[in-house]
């Protein structure tokens, strides 16, 4: 069975940050220039939250806010499941459909160490498929 750690090693754990009282537009200008779909948010270096696409368009867009003037800490997301390294990825897959979410944080220790995205859990279950498909094909042709 296939874990967070698995994904984490495949991908590597190097986690973009910012920080709460940065502006909207300013997250979302370092979310384009990395082509990344969410950044974690930090308050006196400490994991406070998460900033999604979704929260800009929810909260900030649909709300009519301006993006220069609203910080990330007022429409980020809070509150996230908490992951361990040695989660499995079906565990990971149940919290992110029941959720309704498509980032999960992995701390080890109280500390963040990463984080997966719904794309990152679909990749490994492919991978798992593919290495069964293969473990398949030598057992019949053997």
């Amino acid at each position: 069975m296939r874990k967070v750690s698995d994904i984490l090693t495949r991908k590597g754990s190097n986690v973009i940050s910012i920080d709460a009282q940065t502006s909207v537009l300013d997250a979302l200008i370092l979310m384009a220039g990395k082509n990344i779909g969410s950044v974690i948010v930090t308050e006196d270096g400490e994991y406070a939250g998460l900033l999604t696409e979704r929260d800009y368009a929810r909260k900030v867009v649909l709300e009519g806010r301006s993006s220069t003037g609203t910080t990330v800490r007022e429409i980020m997301s809070t509150g996230l499941p908490r992951i361990l390294p040695d989660s499995s990825i079906e565990t990971c897959m149940h919290i992110m459909s029941e959720s309704n979410i498509r980032y999960l944080p992995v701390f080890r220790l109280d500390k963040l160490c990463g984080i997966i995205s719904i794309t990152d859990v679909v990749t490994e279950t492919i991978s798992v498929h593919e290495d069964t498909i293969e473990q398949l094909k030598s057992y019949i042709q053997s």
